[in-house]
């Protein structure tokens, strides 16, 4: 991918999507009229199956309170449990998560949301199973809180929620040393701070210890789905070793993406060594061309983020200072997490896994 001077003045060409063929005997607006259709119904089934598991997990809090309310006022032990999942299963036979398990995490899930309107505004929105692992790896309250919104915000499956704990991301999301507060404007300061991480978990590469960057980058491109998901939600992958000629010179982006909700490219410039004040430069230098070359007036300041093995967080700090881009600093690892998933998407799931997960959730 090259580019050497902006087309100004231009027309884009209109880019046409394929529909199928009308048959002889269809009316020529059918294949739309089927097609919104088609939109329709999936719509209201995502809706149908997100308000049923909104209803069953809101249910599953009132059965574990009035259980939580009960032992307390009675002094029940741990048997009545066991008596009631089994009176439940013959009262409702129709009815799937009434084993013993499940009615435990009822009551644990009652005891560790007190608040009902939390439950119906927030964790309600989630499935049951992700609620588990909020119980089951979490112990305080305003922790599960935000990873149950960073479940709605990113939507992340079960096995994504677990990585992404296991890897604190709490503690890494907006933790890049940056210059974003000076250089982007004051009402996309904020979201541009926490787009960004530190460190980046690239435990999805395998030992890549001693690597070259370019084989870096290599291995980044063959796991694009995977550093698209680390990278966070918003970017857009666009092109590796993008084409910049200044001058008589020629100049590689390593990465460039960009960034739909902050409206912006991503340039990132892979390091395989200690920070150095140079890298800065160079980065700064490519921003200022990415910013005349490629950007119009729709689009924001581009922003740079240098991925590094290793940095000091002083250096950091003075290298950025008084440079005009915004730019982001952050260490990258390639920390492996043992429960890291094999297979997973950078999208939200299908109808059709919400409601397997919903139909996995009730048989707990």
């Amino acid at each position: 991918m090259s580019y050497k001077r902006k087309q100004r003045g231009k027309t884009k060409p209109e880019v046409v999507f394929p529909i199928a063929e009308n048959r002889a005997d269809m009316p020529t607006l059918y294949a739309p009229f089927f097609k919104q259709l088609k939109e329709l119904i999936a719509k209201e089934r995502l809706r149908a199956v997100l308000n049923a598991n909104q209803r069953m997990i809101i249910m599953y809090w009132h059965i574990g309170n009035a259980i939580l309310a009960k032992q307390n006022e009675e002094g029940w032990g741990a048997k009545i449990i066991d008596r009631l999942s089994k009176d439940l299963k013959e009262a409702f036979p129709e009815e799937i998560g009434f084993s013993p398990r499940n009615l435990k995490y009822m009551r644990k899930f009652a005891a560790a949301w007190t608040d009902v309107e939390i439950v119906q505004r927030t964790v309600a929105q989630i499935p049951w199973r992700s609620n588990i692992t909020l119980l089951d790896k979490l112990q305080e309250t305003e922790l599960r809180l935000w990873y149950a919104q960073k479940t709605i915000e990113l939507g992340l499956g079960k096995d994504m929620l677990v990585f992404q704990i296991e890897s604190q991301l709490h503690k890494r999301q907006g933790n890049a040393v940056n210059n974003f507060p000076e250089t982007v404007p004051p009402l996309d300061s904020d979201m541009a701070v926490q787009a960004f991480k530190d460190p980046y978990i690239f435990g999805f590469l395998g030992n890549i210890q001693d690597i070259k960057e370019r084989e870096f980058e290599q291995k980044l491109i063959d796991h694009v789905q995977n550093f698209l998901l680390e990278l966070g939600q918003g970017f857009a992958f666009v092109g590796r070793q993008v084409h910049l000629e200044l001058g008589n010179s020629d100049f590689y982006l390593d990465l460039l993406f960009y960034h739909i909700k902050l409206k912006c490219y991503v340039v990132v410039e892979l390091k395989t060594g200690k920070l150095e004040p140079g890298h800065i430069s160079q980065l700064n230098m490519y921003l200022n061309v990415v910013n005349d070359v490629l950007c119009d007036s729709r689009d924001n300041k581009t922003i740079g983020l240098l991925l590094v093995k290793e940095k000091n967080r002083v250096v950091a700090e003075y290298t950025l200072s008084g440079i005009n881009n915004p730019i982001g600093i952050s260490n990258w690892e390639n920390e492996i997490i043992k429960s890291m998933p094999e297979n997973i998407k950078s999208s939200l799931p299908s109808i059709d896994e919400i409601e397997k997960e919903f139909e996995d959730d009730e048989q707990l």
